[in-house]
């Protein structure tokens, strides 16, 4: 009964992509070091700033991973289920949890302590070169993450948020205040006077011009009104920059911070290294 639960324990670490490189042997050698735990829902299995001494294997159930920034905003990093693998970069860079892990249902993992994990890399270099690939992949999704709720285009933004009526406003109070428009209104305004002051032609609109006078008042309108929607979306653009030149200094502020608390805690680590005498540190 205990070589079945080994061998079907070896199978499940060949769905791991950590260990998907090494033979059934070296799968079971593994599942000899590791910790198998429960948990129920809601349970936390470590909190963000907790020393970093283990690697999680979800063995059945979900758990999540979040941080939150400075306001209590909390930002959901990954979900990890069935096979998947976190905790991992504390274990080895041998600093406090950059995230706080979390059970959403009943669940079960299996727990590698950082001697067993070193120890086994060392005999078996593979599988580095997977635990780097899973790695990288959480960085990026960490990365699109902070770019999604950060680092905004917020012209692409207002691009997106824009009514067709909208951009036909932006496009003709831009055109309006070009040179060309300016141009073309003087040359037609000199043609409609001429047409109607030269001898020899058709006067449609003699002298004063009370038509062209009503066709100008128009026009003035109706681009005032293009120019003061034009100027709200503007506004409103310039709103949203405002918001994401917070956020952006929010989360620099948040990153300092974190960098501080690393600090102190390598600090503090350091300090109780040093050896002491009775009166201070040893000569």
């Amino acid at each position: 009964m205990a070589d079945e639960t080994s061998s079907a324990e070896a199978a499940f670490l060949a769905a791991v992509p950590l260990f998907k490189l090494l033979d059934d042997s070296e799968r079971l050698h593994l599942h000899d070091a590791l910790e198998r735990r429960t948990c129920e829902a809601g349970q936390t299995l470590f909190s963000f700033g907790d020393p970093g001494d283990s690697l999680y294997i979800v063995s059945k159930g979900r758990v999540e991973l979040f941080v939150k920034d400075t306001t209590g905003v909390k930002i959901v990093l990954a979900v990890c289920e069935k096979s998947d693998i976190f905790g991992e970069l504390s274990l080895f860079d041998g600093g406090a949890r950059t995230a706080t892990a979390v059970a959403l249902e009943p669940s079960e993992v299996l727990v590698l302590e950082r001697n067993e994990l070193m120890q086994f890399l060392r005999d078996h270099p593979d599988a580095t070169i997977d635990l780097l690939a899973v790695m990288g992949q959480r960085i990026r999704s960490a990365d699109e993450l902070l770019r999604k709720q950060v680092a905004r285009n917020i012209n692409v933004e207002m691009e997106i948020r824009s009514t067709p009526f909208e951009k036909m406003a932006d496009v003709i109070s831009a055109f309006s205040g070009s040179l060309v428009f300016l141009t073309l209104n003087a040359a037609w305004f000199l043609g409609w006077i001429l047409w109607n002051t030269l001898p020899g032609l058709n006067k449609f609109d003699p002298y004063p011009f009370g038509f062209l006078t009503m066709v100008v008042s128009l026009e003035a309108i109706f681009l005032s009104i293009f120019v003061l929607i034009s100027q709200n979306r503007q506004s409103a653009k310039d709103r949203l920059r405002a918001d994401a030149e917070y956020e952006v200094n929010l989360k620099a502020e948040l990153e300092v911070a974190q960098l501080h608390e690393k600090m102190d805690h390598l600090t503090e680590q350091l300090l109780a290294r040093l050896p002491r005498g009775k009166g201070g540190f040893e000569q």
